[in-house]
């Protein structure tokens, strides 16, 4: 794992601080609302192709982004309504991201046809992708620090290799966990079979290495290269720890920090160095991305529970019924010793999943919303270096967005 910040991420372990804070100024999760867009993915029935007609009929099927930052159902906030307006809060950059997912379906589309229909997938309209957005955020705002007219080319394709490199992980991760609907749509090894999704996840990671060494930057090299490998350690901790009711909330976060948290705080502070900042404000940088990842994570695992199966677009208490124990199920052992022994017997008996749910909602959810109200202000606190202007405004408000999920 990265060294930057580990001391950090244990202390917040231990001390829950409720509220938002950023310099004198605090963030009420409380303020007005108003109405929220929501959409809905749909994927049209059909047979699974063969590889030969992948490339024939990329447009017969509606698919749902893969990433988190749009207005699917599963980022409605309470009664589906927020006061966090996603659309303005990327406002800054939306030509940016625009830009790039044209060029990565580009990409992957214009090299190899075999993945055209994959492409579409990956790379087609709609959705916010959390990890450029950020990429060009923290781009603008350390341009903007050091008087830069622009942001620079090395930063553009960044946001792509990130794009890419998460992209991957998610298809891969799809195959490893054997899922067939992701945010409500069909996954690619659903539609396209296994072989398709490992070819198109493989691509990826090739692709975005040979990007990250063209960036001719050792430090973001090393910084990026990390991520790959914390990605592994993280699912390698994962498959090594189901059912185990003695994981404690420290494993929890060093494995969210692997899985989410590593990969957005390395672009983050990637980002920073090609604005050629002072090196407090590339670890200022690092901080607001890990932080803003373990509380995206934290919030993700409380919703997991919280949400229908509508909403989640996938069965409630997923991760607790394959054995993947989460915030809310760790605070929830500590609370109510009945649990223990419903999750040791992997839910043999019909009816133990439904009560380890009820019992995870019951006593576990207050102390993961803490958990994550913690990290958000750790995240917010490390954007004290920024000046202030739309760029900045957006990095805050972005917090604030991904905390009004579980209100």
């Amino acid at each position: 794992t990265s060294s930057s910040g580990g001391s950090s991420r244990a202390a917040s372990v231990h001390h829950h601080r409720v509220g938002l804070a950023t310099g004198g100024a605090t963030t009420t999760l409380g303020a007005r609302r108003r109405p929220g867009a929501r959409a809905r993915a749909v994927a049209t029935p059909r047979s699974q192709p063969s590889i030969d007609e992948m490339d024939m009929d990329p447009e017969h099927v509606q698919f749902a982004s893969m990433d988190e930052l749009d207005h699917s159902s599963s980022m409605d906030c309470k009664d589906g309504v927020c006061s966090m307006d996603i659309d303005a809060i990327t406002a800054p950059v939306m030509a940016d991201m625009e830009q790039m997912r044209m060029n990565l379906r580009d990409i992957v589309g214009r090299k190899n046809p075999l993945l055209l229909a994959a492409a579409d997938q990956i790379f087609g309209a709609g959705g916010k992708r959390l990890r450029p957005v950020l990429v060009f955020l923290v781009a603008r705002s350390t341009a903007q620090l050091m008087d830069m007219p622009e942001i620079t080319d090395r930063q553009r394709r960044l946001a792509e290799i990130t794009e890419m490199i998460h992209t991957a992980s998610l298809v891969h991760d799809d195959v490893l966990d054997d899922c067939d609907t992701r945010r409500g749509a069909q996954t690619i090894h659903t539609l396209y079979g296994t072989r398709v999704a490992i070819l198109a996840g493989d691509f990826l990671f090739a692709q975005s290495s040979w990007y990250l060494a063209n960036l001719d930057n050792l430090e973001v090299i090393k910084l990026i290269s990390q991520v790959i490998a914390d990605f592994a350690d993280g699912e390698i901790s994962q498959a090594g720890a189901l059912f185990n009711c003695d994981v404690t909330l420290e494993g929890y976060l060093e494995k969210s920090h692997n899985k989410t948290a590593s990969l957005i705080a390395a672009s983050c502070k990637s980002a920073a160095v090609f604005s050629e900042v002072s090196e407090d404000i590339k670890v200022d940088m690092y901080e607001y991305g890990k932080h803003l990842g373990l509380a995206f994570q934290v919030v993700d695992d409380i919703l997991d529970f919280t949400q229908t199966e509508e909403q989640l677009g996938k069965p409630q208490g997923q991760d607790l019924a394959s054995g993947n124990l989460t915030a809310p199920t760790i605070f929830a052992l500590r609370r109510d010793a009945s649990l223990r022994a419903l999750v040791e017997s992997q839910f043999k008996t019909e009816g133990d999943l439904e009560k380890a749910i009820a019992i995870v909602n019951e006593v576990g959810i207050e102390d993961a919303r803490t958990l994550a109200r913690e990290e958000a202000d750790m995240a917010l606190a490390a954007l004290k270096g920024l000046p202030e202007g739309e760029a900045k405004q957006s990095l805050v408000d972005m917090v604030q967005y991904i905390l009004e999920r579980i209100y």
